[in-house]
């Protein structure tokens, strides 16, 4: 493969990387995703998990993440009418893939805090 192919197919995925790190960025979507991954939930049993988020906050962020196929929604006719907010495979799959930056910052920032609290030489 010529530099130049194998400059442009990495950049490909330096920009899907960096999609991934924009979206989990995003205020209230992790704490989100995280909040399904046992399961299907109502929206106020989200509301109750994600502490501080607004109802309108919660709306927006749950049909942006229905929208990238992240989250399924299932109504269920029934009186009162039943909505459901699930994690899909591709959520668990994204959670899983980020698990290993999740424990690398872990030990990053125990390792900052330890240099932080050291003594001065």
């Amino acid at each position: 493969m010529a530099l130049a192919e194998e400059c442009a197919e990495t950049q490909s995925v330096l920009n899907s990387v960096q999609s991934v790190f924009d979206l989990l960025a995003r205020r209230w979507t992790g704490d989100i995703l995280v909040a399904g991954v046992e399961g299907a939930r109502r929206f106020r049993e989200y509301r109750r998990a994600v502490a501080g988020v607004s109802d309108r906050m919660l709306v927006q962020r749950l049909r942006e993440l229905e929208s990238l196929g992240l989250v399924s929604r299932t109504v269920v006719p029934s009186s009162p009418v039943q909505v459901f907010y699930a994690p899909t495979q591709h959520a668990i799959d994204l959670m899983r893939a980020v698990q290993p930056l999740v424990s690398w910052g872990r030990h990053h920032r125990a390792k900052a805090e330890a240099h932080a609290h050291a003594p001065a030489s």
